[in-house]
This record gives structure tokens, C-alpha cells and sequence, in this order.
């Protein structure tokens, strides 16, 4: 499954426009543990597709973004819920503690 990428200028659209959760994976090409993290996030995007839409954001093609939610460390998943910030994971997880994570949105 490829995942949808977003950018600065359909962020606002795709994210905090969405009328479902979206779960955001800010990553950069170089991050080893984001590239790591890749396929469960893949594996989340396919087995909650009928309730939660997925996308990557390259931190590096997309700085502006990153500031806007202080996005200090990568890989980070931010859970948007109605336009608004509903909850962060950072680091490299395992899918059963980012799915705890998201537990009460699914």
C-alpha cells in the first residue's frame, strides 16, 4: 500500500480538513528508524483504512509544517482529530503501542 504524501499546500485539505482521524508520519529520507517504522504505519493505514486515513509529511521538503507542531525528533505520529492535534508517539514504536496510542480515536 503506498501511502499518501502531503505538503504545505494541501495539508490544511487532506489533515485538518478531514472529517475522519488522520494520522500524520513525519519522517525524512534519512532516518533510519523512520524507515523502520514505514511498514507498520503501512500496516496501521490498510487495517484501519475504513476509519483512519494515513499520510507522510518529509520533514525535510516540508519544514514549515514541522515548526508549526514543534516536531523536534523523528519518527513522530500525530493523531489529527476535527482539525485539532489530538495526541503525538515519537520514536520508533511497535504497532501494538501505537495502536494503544490510538486506541480511543479507533
Amino acid at each position: 500500500m503506498n501511502l499518501t504524501s502531503v505538503t504545505t499546500n494541501d495539508f490544511g485539505t487532506a489533515v485538518l480538513d478531514s472529517d475522519r482521524p488522520v494520522l500524520v508520519d513525519f519522517w525524512a529520507p534519512w532516518c533510519g528508524p523512520c524507515k523502520a517504522l514505514a511498514p507498520v504505519v503501512a500496516q496501521i493505514a490498510e487495517e484501519h483504512a475504513d476509519r483512519l486515513t494515513v499520510v507522510k509529511l518529509d520533514i525535510d521538503a516540508e519544514p514549515a509544517i514541522a515548526v508549526r507542531y514543534q516536531i523536534m525528533s523523528i519518527p513522530t505520529l500525530s493523531l489529527f482529530v476535527d482539525g485539532e492535534l489530538a495526541t503525538t508517539l515519537t520514536g520508533a514504536k511497535t504497532k501494538a503501542a501505537i495502536l494503544e496510542g490510538l486506541a480511543p480515536w479507533l
